[in-house]
């Protein structure tokens, strides 16, 4: 049972993880030092997290983190031989009268977000797409190394490296920052909206710990969404893309039980669905396809929508999803399609067709406990308990997140006592 103590310490961390890019953001722009800024603003946020349960957080909780930082930066920054080129430099682009830091509890930067700018800053072309998801997902998303690394299925010492590679390139390179100019948009954007797609996914399905879901992360990741569609309304990617997360986002109250237990798609009590955002993502997504190219983020929201505005399960267009799961394998290389590819096969041809798409699944799932589970699924769908148990509990051992393995082993383990019992086996799907 959480005491007061470690409530306040989540509320600490959920503020801090919203904060963090917001104050590099303003650090970077002072300093015109991303990496530096980036450094000092982590020393600021191990202060925070270590006083602010204790203490209480401050009235201005960014200008405490603000002054704090920029404390560490002015430290850096004498330590360096190059003091005086340095302080010159900065002192050159700031106006005289916002050269001294703010207050703790006063207001910082006239209260500006630079979050946004920071996004762009981290998708710069300098950067290889790899390196540039990775690097924004660790300054912007406030995700760990080993959360990126799982996105990523790399090992976590690989991703370190490639984070670290990114965040030198950038300051090698001089960067200035600010938002891009209309012939800097088309070089930046994929990276964008991948990191955004990332940063909603660890939020909507946590990839560790005890908590099925982050949701300051899924949040934080529609409202970046919402900015980048405000200033580019008419691409269609874009437009996908937030649909996507508001059509996924809105079945989020109806995903665990009262007793906290993770509840399945098919099983979920639809009246507890946002309505408002299913209608949302519907206008988007309808608005979306027509003015074309068709992306990936615009079929994955057509997906959603046929998910979202069906009434019951049992009402779910199933061959419309296969089919649009077929033009997304078409357009796309990310290898969970082929997962989710197969849960629809089953649902309109049946498990084994399912199973057979799994047979020869891409080298990224080997091992996978996403893989695991959805043949888990499968075969329990064809009443191949056995199997079905094995894959389950495998899948179970593999993820780190909590309630999905409390989720796996309680499947396999009511299985296992409904074979002990001479149980019926469940109903095949057609």
């Amino acid at each position: 049972m959480n005491t007061p103590y470690d409530d306040l310490r989540t509320t600490v961390d959920d503020l801090l993880r919203t904060l963090a890019p917001q104050v590099v953001g303003v650090l970077t722009r002072r300093w015109g030092d991303f990496a530096a800024a980036e450094d000092a603003v982590q020393e600021a946020l191990l202060d925070a997290a270590t006083q602010w349960p204790a203490e209480g957080v401050p009235r201005n909780p960014r200008g405490w983190l603000v002054q704090v930082a920029s404390r560490r930066m002015t430290e850096q920054v004498r330590s360096e031989q190059a003091r005086h080129r340095r302080e010159e430099l900065v002192a050159g682009q700031i106006p005289a009268d916002r050269r001294s830091a703010p207050g703790a509890d006063a207001g910082d930067e006239g209260a500006h977000d630079d979050t946004l700018t920071l996004l762009f800053l981290c998708c710069h072309p300098v950067l290889s797409p790899a390196s540039a998801i990775a690097l924004t997902l660790r300054s912007v998303g406030g995700l760990t190394t080993g959360e990126i690394a799982r996105a990523f299925l790399v090992p976590e010492a690989t991703m370190g490296q490639r984070i670290s590679r990114a965040k030198q390139r950038i300051k090698d390179s001089g960067v200035p920052f600010r938002m891009p100019d209309d012939a800097g948009w088309p070089p930046r954007l994929d990276a964008v909206l991948h990191v955004l797609y990332l940063i909603f996914n660890e939020g909507y399905v946590s990839s560790t710990g005890p908590q099925l879901r982050r949701v300051e992360l899924s949040r934080e990741a529609i409202r970046l969404a919402r900015a980048v569609h405000t200033l580019l309304p008419d691409n269609a990617e874009v437009a996908g893309l937030l649909a996507l997360m508001l059509l996924t986002e809105a079945r989020g109250p109806a995903r665990t039980s009262p007793d906290g237990e993770l509840v399945p798609l098919a099983e979920q009590d639809r009246s507890r669905w946002d309505t408002a955002a299913i209608a949302e993502g519907v206008a988007l997504i309808t608005a979306a396809l027509p003015r074309g190219p068709v992306g990936p983020y615009q079929v994955q929201a057509a997906i959603a929508a046929v998910h979202d505005e069906a009434p019951t399960a049992a009402d779910t267009d199933w061959p419309q999803i296969l089919a649009l799961y077929g033009v997304l394998a078409r357009i796309s290389d990310n290898p969970l399609i082929t997962l989710n590819r197969a849960v629809a096969a089953a649902m309109v041809d049946g498990p084994a067709a399912g199973l057979a798409l799994l047979a020869g699944p891409p080298p990224a799932l080997a091992g996978h406990y996403r893989l695991y589970a959805v043949r888990a699924h499968l075969h329990e769908l064809a009443g191949e308990r056995e199997a079905a148990i094995a894959d389950y509990r495998t899948a179970a051992r593999r993820t780190t997140s909590l309630p999905e393995r409390h989720h796996l082993s309680l499947r396999a383990a009511r299985l296992a006592a409904r074979a002990g019992t001479g149980g019926e086996p469940p109903v095949k799907a057609r």
